[in-house]
């Protein structure tokens, strides 16, 4: 579970941003009817859902952006060469170029607390450091600075947590995480940390690091023929096999007297056959890659990939919740993980129905804003402290209260002018 996350420095981040997942202290009887959208770890209530609003532009799909780089460099930054540029841009006015950027988050795996960050530049790490809470206290695992002058032993503090730790740290470069290494290296923390970065806090609903269309479909069919149903979806059944295709590939290669030619080679690989079967005519197949309109193909991935992560208590992250998706569906998905046991859902939305006090708590709600010179600002509803629970949330976002919303002057003389282009 994530309990919260720091980031500064990245793309339009300048200063230090918070997304804190601990709920608030709200004695309010609304908010105690929503019991059920935070669950309790340790003495800390903690929100399975957070949205994130904000104009066009503001900066709130930087955060999610970013913090997918970051995690993403926890499983991936073993594979860097000496060359590699890490993917992501410091923000890029008032000499923040040549600052450090700077990320932790702080989460709990196997009802292990831990605190993990790092600083870096585009090209190198410079800090690291990880503390856990084996018996409720903080204590240090390692910590790891570059600007230290010396080898290794200097850099590098270590408990006696790691096994031969400098062992690891002798083949930690630069470009690399040092817990990535160790995690490669077979030592337990390590493995520990790459496994819930890489298994528990999922990146999207495809690619990254979620699992694939037929892993979740094995697992979660039934499920799923449920959910749809819920969802006012006419599928009531479905069916999956594993086919063999000729795959068309070309390979390059060199003739005796050095010419480059191409050479055009078949080989056979699998995929996987969907059909479905609807409510008006239940023996009729339907093909699902071509007689299924998009709507139903993406509402079908998004709810197979939601039921792993909520049946399995992970964290998803999700840019633009609402796109292509009907508000109803949006909401069905957000009360599937209100109804989960601890999984969590971060996501960006323009969708202001959810601005609902008697939907969503005032800690659930966060707003990004981008400052004059440029840098976007995260801060909660929470953080309204005038803010009163009988109040109208949508109607006071949408006359700019909160701000994070586009001022735009729609008079007519506005339009007309952009029109006859004056």
């Amino acid at each position: 579970m994530i309990l919260e996350i720091r980031l500064s420095n990245f793309f339009s981040i300048k200063e230090e941003v918070i997304l804190d997942l601990r709920a608030g202290n709200i004695q309010t009887k609304q908010a105690k009817e929503l019991e059920d959208h935070f669950f309790t770890y340790e003495k800390d209530n903690i929100l399975k859902t957070v949205a994130i609003y904000g104009a066009n532009a503001s900066g709130k799909s930087n955060i999610l952006k970013a913090i997918r780089f970051c995690c993403r460099m926890v499983f991936q930054s073993h594979l860097h060469n000496e060359n590699s540029v890490f993917n992501f841009h410091p923000f890029k006015f008032d000499d923040y170029q040549g600052k450090l950027s700077e990320f932790y988050i702080r989460f709990a795996s196997n009802d292990i607390e831990y605190e993990y960050s790092y600083s870096l530049t585009r090209t190198e790490i410079v800090t690291e450091q990880l503390y856990h809470y084996p018996h409720g206290r903080r204590a240090k695992i390692f910590t790891r600075d570059e600007r230290i002058e010396g080898g290794k032993k200097e850099k590098y503090s270590f408990s006696n947590v790691i096994k031969r730790p400098l062992d690891v740290a002798e083949n930690t470069s630069v470009k690399t995480l040092f817990i990535s290494r160790a995690s490669q290296m077979d030592r337990v923390i390590g493995k520990e940390l790459f496994n819930f970065f890489n298994e528990q806090f999922i990146l999207g609903y495809t690619g990254f690091n979620s699992n694939s269309l037929e892993h979740n479909l094995i697992k979660n069919k039934e499920f799923l023929l449920k959910a749809l149903q819920i969802a006012d979806s006419d599928i009531v059944d479905i069916s999956y096999t594993k086919e063999k295709v000729k795959l068309k590939s070309f390979q390059l290669s060199f003739s005796g007297t050095e010419k480059e030619h191409l050479s055009n080679q078949d080989s056979e690989g699998e995929v996987l056959k969907i059909v479905t079967y609807h409510r008006a005519a239940p023996n009729i197949a339907f093909d699902f890659d071509t007689e299924e309109s998009e709507g139903t193909k993406k509402l079908f991935v998004i709810l197979l990939s939601i039921l792993d992560i909520v049946r399995n208590n992970k964290t998803l992250l999700i840019d633009e919740i609402d796109t292509s998706l009907h508000s109803n569906l949006v909401e069905f998905i957000i009360n599937l993980f209100h109804a989960s046991n601890m999984a969590q859902l971060i996501f960006t939305t323009h969708n202001t129905n959810l601005l609902n006090l008697k939907k969503t708590r005032r800690d659930q709600i966060f707003f990004v804003n981008k400052l004059q010179d440029g840098s976007s600002d995260l801060y909660s509803l929470f953080d309204y402290k005038d803010f009163r629970e009988n109040m109208d949330a949508e109607k006071g976002y949408l006359q700019g209260r909160f701000d994070a919303i586009p001022f735009i002057d729609w008079t007519k003389s506005s339009l007309t002018s952009i029109l006859d282009g004056e």
